[in-house]
């Protein structure tokens, strides 16, 4: 594994809210050039987003954590305590991923796995006994990014677009 910068791991703070809309606009974008099948942000949605984890900041179930250097914030990560089963389901405390982000200038060197690794602390403190997030089919290197740090493939979502004729 490279070294690992000497980054900083801390919650989401208000000073945060540019960088992370920034970050988020990366993702985003880097999302739709892999597969333009995928969601494309609406005007601000950046900003709106940004603004969203800042709203949840204090909320028991969501955290959001930053990735800093050299007072610069160069990645996030956002779980929630979520119950994804229905009621006709066993129970069982789970953690959702719903983004990971590290700017590429500082990818492949620890970044991503230091955010993962805070979060899953978190959600163990908070009872989680499983985490599960969802990724891009069309992103191998997230693919092989969480299969490095222990995940395994459970369903495949799939999509049939429909004629409007």
């Amino acid at each position: 594994m490279p070294s690992m910068l000497n980054i900083s791991i801390r919650r989401v703070e208000p000073k945060d809210e540019t960088a992370v809309a920034r970050l988020w606009q990366m993702l985003s974008d880097y999302h739709t050039q892999l597969d333009p099948r995928l969601p494309v942000p609406t005007p601000g949605a950046a900003q709106s987003y940004a603004a969203r984890l800042l709203e949840t900041r204090d909320d028991e179930f969501t955290r959001t954590f930053v990735a800093e250097l050299d007072d610069e914030v160069i990645g996030y990560i956002l779980g929630a305590v979520i119950d994804l089963q229905a009621d006709l389901f066993e129970y069982v405390n789970t953690g959702f991923i719903a983004d990971v982000f590290v700017d590429p200038t500082y990818r492949r060197q620890g970044v991503a796995r230091r955010l993962v690794e805070t979060m899953n602390h978190w959600f163990t403190a908070q009872g989680v006994q499983q985490v599960e997030w969802q990724v891009a089919s069309a992103n191998q290197d997230a693919v092989n990014f969480w299969k490095a740090v222990g995940g395994q493939s459970l369903t495949i979502r799939m999509r049939l677009k429909l004629d409007a004729s």
